[in-house]
């Protein structure tokens, strides 16, 4: 009865990877062409050259910006390709698309940041609970990255695991 009480998971030798630490806090802004159409359908080159001109840069510095057009009009591509050319100097990074086109491309760029290296033939726990909802998406690409390298992976927390993949 005295037996001193043993941690099991903690001598399993199993690694925890915990989605949230990748997830993006970094600050967006979102740049809309339908703020620049002309009655909300057209997009005039002249006019649009020339808001672009006097655009104020301040509110994109350093910033995450999605572009995106929520109006239902044809854009031609190189307006897209001037509002890059204009807000790249600033912004840290210029993704086509929503707020959550720019989160899903923040967070794979987060995730291809791991050394995985580092998860070579290891026993790998990936967290399934926490406080930030993290989309199944990235699951999926932790998954991915550390199949060719790993011994097992599993979903969950150490000491309630779902298997999910095991080197043979």
């Amino acid at each position: 009865m005295n037996d001193p009480l043993i941690n099991k998971v903690a001598e399993s030798g199993l690694i925890t990877i915990d989605p949230e630490k990748f997830y993006p806090r970094e600050e967006v802004a979102v740049f809309d062409l339908k703020d620049y159409l002309f009655m909300g359908l057209i997009l005039k080159e002249k006019d649009f050259r020339e808001a672009l001109k006097n655009l104020d840069l301040e509110s994109y510095r350093n910033k995450h910006v999605a572009l995106t057009c929520t109006a239902d009009a044809i854009i031609p591509v190189w307006a897209y390709m001037l509002v890059a050319s204009v807000l790249q100097p600033v912004a840290k990074e210029i993704v086509m698309g929503d707020e959550r086109d720019l989160h899903r491309a923040l967070f794979l760029k987060n995730l291809s940041a791991i050394n995985i290296a580092e998860f070579t033939d290891k026993r790998i726990v990936v967290k399934g609970c926490g406080e930030t909802p993290i989309g199944d998406f990235v699951y999926m690409e932790l998954t991915k990255l550390l199949r060719p390298v790993a011994k097992s992976i599993m979903y969950g927390e150490p000491c309630s695991t779902v298997p999910v993949y095991k080197k043979k």
